[in-house]
Parts: structure tokens; sequence; C-alpha cells
């Protein structure tokens, strides 16, 4: 392996080390925002205490990861700078728009809140304090807006328009850009998973306090909220889910063909709920794609278009084309895209020795080839198609587990409900473990929006491989360790804090 593709796999490797040791604590961050929004809420409007105490209880462990979140959040935009400048020059003007408003508006906000909040008790008015806690969730959630419109740019580069003499990607619609179909719907599906993960988080650490029966009374309260919440959220993540899968359907083919497995298209496709992937399969081979599935007839065709009588195109037909379906081959992309960069080429020369109709001419070949200009970096057809296994079974463990966090939550607000979860050890402790799959089904919705949008770093704009620094992949790797060890050791100061001021437990959480 080459030095440049030593530099390329661990730069990616490092961004994506920052980036899901960040997901372990922004998802609670923006879950138990709301949640102490909504405890705080009740205790003004009732003026019970029991409501002061409980969250007062979970501000604390609310403060612990909030802080340990925001150390990973700044390492990963530095990362923007130190290992993908390339990118960084390249679309700084469309991606850092999102970034810089993220950190004047809504960390700023949802900062200077959280002082209020958690050191203003008895300091400030009950409808002061009120107020700012619920600025510190809209902040902490607006935060997650701005880095998701740059992260749905990324996968649906729109409201932009390429300079050929600055050479550079420039914004011409920043409202194109923030109400992207793609962003509006990533903003919507990743906050509700946020606020899924805050509501198993409550629910399993009251659910410890029944084992224990210790502060059972506020344990209960907690996970009758927790859980009404919960159901709310992961209701309405299903809901974002499917659109985020239709979204992805229009705008993102191949990682839809990758996703569900789908190698040969058609109309009244089916829909993999499991499946085991063939480890000989690779694009353009006659292996089949599964060992063995189990599927649901015609639900793909009208997941992906709302019309079981639909075409849904599959990997050989994204990469050697289809000409019944009007779908252009992943060669004749990369020939005009090789063009679109002769000519872009030609018009750079032209415009050094100031070649007026030489600069006109190339800009009106290179003008029809433009939406081609990032295939022209590419090889091969089969280079187009993301990684298919990894692609596939982080779709369908996301999914999976969304599925049983509903079913979960119905269970923990009946049993709350009717007052049984004490008696039920069983359940208590399948709460405690349901948290960690919050995590698992999160980190593998970003597993799939990433590794699916592969080979790009902007979808069918700029390849991965262009976007990364002109670095020494030696300096790479000793910081991706680096980082490995320091953003280990924060995640465990984070569970021995949080452990130790669970288990001094609620009657510690009044002041």
């Amino acid at each position: 392996m080459s030095d440049f593709d030593l530099l390329i796999d661990y730069s990616r490797a490092q961004f994506a080390l920052t980036a899901m040791f960040h997901w372990l604590f922004v998802p609670l961050t923006l879950g138990l925002s709301f949640l102490l929004a909504i405890m705080e809420s009740l205790y003004v409007k009732t003026n019970d205490i029991q409501y002061k105490i409980m969250t007062q209880f979970w501000m604390k462990l609310f403060a612990i990861n909030f802080a340990i979140g925001v150390a990973t959040g700044i390492i990963m935009e530095f990362e923007f700078g130190t290992n993908w400048s390339s990118y960084s020059w390249i679309v700084g003007d469309i991606f850092g728009a999102p970034l810089a408003i993220e950190g004047m508006m809504a960390f700023f906000l949802e900062s200077t809140f959280f002082a209020l909040m958690f050191f203003g008790w008895n300091k400030v008015s009950k409808k002061a304090h009120l107020f700012s806690t619920w600025m510190v969730a809209i902040g902490s959630n607006l935060s997650a807006l701005w880095i998701l419109v740059a992260n749905g740019w990324m996968q649906f580069p729109t409201g932009t328009y390429f300079n050929m003499d600055s050479g550079r990607n420039e914004m011409i619609n920043f409202f194109d850009v923030l109400l992207s179909p793609v962003a509006v719907s990533k903003f919507l599906h990743t906050i509700s998973s946020g606020f899924v993960t805050g509501a198993l988080f409550m629910i399993a650490v009251s659910a410890w306090f029944l084992l224990k029966k210790r502060d059972t009374f506020l344990a209960k309260k907690s996970i009758l909220i927790a859980s009404s919440f919960g159901l709310l959220a992961s209701l309405y993540l299903a809901f974002t889910g499917d659109r985020s899968a239709y979204e992805v359907a229009q705008k993102q083919p191949t990682k839809l063909a990758a996703m569900e497995g789908l190698v040969k298209g058609g109309i009244k496709e089916e829909l993999v709920l499991f499946g085991l992937v063939n480890p000989a399969y690779s694009v353009g081979s006659d292996e089949p794609f599964f060992l063995g599935d189990l599927a649901i007839p015609y639900a793909l065709s009208f997941l992906a278009q709302h019309n079981i009588d639909a075409f849904v195109p599959g990997i050989d037909d994204l990469v050697y084309g289809n000409k019944a379906q009007n779908i252009m081959s992943a060669s004749e992309k990369i020939r005009r895209g090789k063009m679109a960069l002769h000519y872009y080429s030609a018009y750079v020369k032209a415009k050094k020795v100031n070649n007026l109709e030489k600069m006109k001419l190339a800009k009106e070949l290179f003008d029809p080839l433009r939406p081609y200009m990032g295939y022209g970096y590419l090889n091969t057809p089969e280079q187009i198609i993301p990684n298919t296994s990894l692609s596939f079974y982080s779709f369908h463990i996301m999914v999976g587990l969304g599925s049983y966090f509903i079913i979960f939550f119905i269970a923990t607000l009946y049993f709350s409900i009717f007052n049984t979860l004490e008696n039920k050890k069983w359940f208590l402790y399948v709460s405690i473990l349901t948290f960690p799959l919050a995590f698992v089904a999160g980190e593998s919705g970003w597993v799939l929006a990433e590794v699916g949008r592969q080979p790009w770093v902007i979808y069918e704009m700029l390849p991965t491989f262009k976007g990364v620094s002109n670095l020494d992949s030696d300096s790479v790797a000793i910081t991706f360790w680096l980082f490995a060890f320091t953003f280990t050791t924060l995640l465990i100061a984070e569970i021995r804090i949080m452990l130790k001021e669970i288990t001094h437990g609620f009657s510690k959480g009044a002041e």
C-alpha cells in the first residue's frame, strides 16, 4: 500500500474515530435537555418539590455529559483544517457557513444559558430558571441543526456553483442549503434518535434504583416521564427514518442499492428484513448477494418511490447502465467527467495567458459536462458503489433496534402506569441492558450515512481521496492513536463520574 493510500485510510479512520466518540455524548445531551425542561416545567406548574429534586439530579448527569461532549466536538471541527484542508479549501465557502452559525448562535446560546441553568437555582425566579433550561434544550438542538445542514449538503450538494476562475465551489443560495430535503430529514431523524437515547438512559438509571430499592418514588416518576417521552420520540423516529430512506432513494441511489442488497433492479421490488451477505460477492461478479434472506414482497418499491409498480435501480443498473430505464452507466459518467476536467484545465491555461477566446470556448464545452466533473477523478465504474456488506448490516441493525425501542417503550409505559415495574426484576434488567443499544443504533446510522456516501466526500462532486491534506501518513497515524487513547480516557472518566453521581442518588439532588 502506498503512503498516499495510508494517508487516506488514516485520515478517514481518525475522523471516524472522533465522530463516533463524539456521538456517544451528543444524543444524550439532545435527549436529556428536553427531559430536564419537561420535568422543570412540571415543577413550576405544580410547585411539587419532588420534580425539583428529580430535575436537579438528572441535571448533574447532563452537565457531566455536556462538558465532555463539547471537548470531542471541538477536536472534530479542527480536523477539517488539519486532515481535510483540500476539502475545506474547495468547499469552505459553503461548508463553513453552517459551522460558523453553529458556533456564533447555537453554541453560545446553549453555553450562556447552561451556566444560569446549572448554577442559578435559588438565585433567579422559577420562571427565569425554567426559561434558561428551555434555552439550553433549544440551543443544543440548534447546534445539531447547523452541523446536520453541513452534513446534509455533503450528502446532497445543492445551492452551489463551481467557479472556474477560483477553482472552488461557492454558495449561490443559502436557503437551498438550509432547507434541503436531505438536510431537513437528517436533522429531524438525528434529534429524534437523541430523544430516544435520553429516554432510555433515564429509564436504565431509574431501573437500577428500583432494583436497589432506593428512591423508588422518584425513580418511578422518572420512568413514567421518560417512557412517555420515549414512546413519542421512537414513533417520530420511525416516521423520520422512513422519510430519510425516501430521500436516499431519490438523491443517493447507490447508497440505497447497497443498504438493501439490491443487485439487479426491477419493479415491485421486495424489502429484505433479514439477510446474510455472501462474503464472495463483489460488484460485477456472478455470486449472489445473499446466502439467505427473508423479505417482504413489493415493500421496497413502495417505500422508495411510494408506488409498488415503480422501478428501483440495483447495483448493476447504476454501474453498467440501463437503457430501458434511462440510467447512464458509470463508465459514461467517468468519460464525461474526464472531458470536463480537460476543458477546465484548458480554461485555466487560457486564463494564464489571457486568451479570452479560448477561455470562452473552454467554458462553453465545460458547462454541459459540469455535473459529471467529480466522476473524472474515478478510474473504474465499480468505484461508485460503497462497501455493500457494511452498508447493509448497519442499516438493518439500525432499523431492527428502532423497531425494538418502540415495543420497549410501550411495555415500560404500560408497566409504569399500572405500577408493576418493581415486581418485574427481569424487565428492570432488560431496561438497563437496552440503554447501550441506543448507541449501537445511533452509530450504525452514522456508519450507513458516511460509508454509504463513499467514494465521495461530497456526493458525486468530490471523491474522498481528493479532499485529504498533503501530509505524511505517519503523522496522521500517530495522532490517530493519540486521539484513540485520549477519547477512551475521556469516556472512562465520564462513566466513572456518572456512576459516582448515580450512587449518590436523588437525595443529593436538591440544593
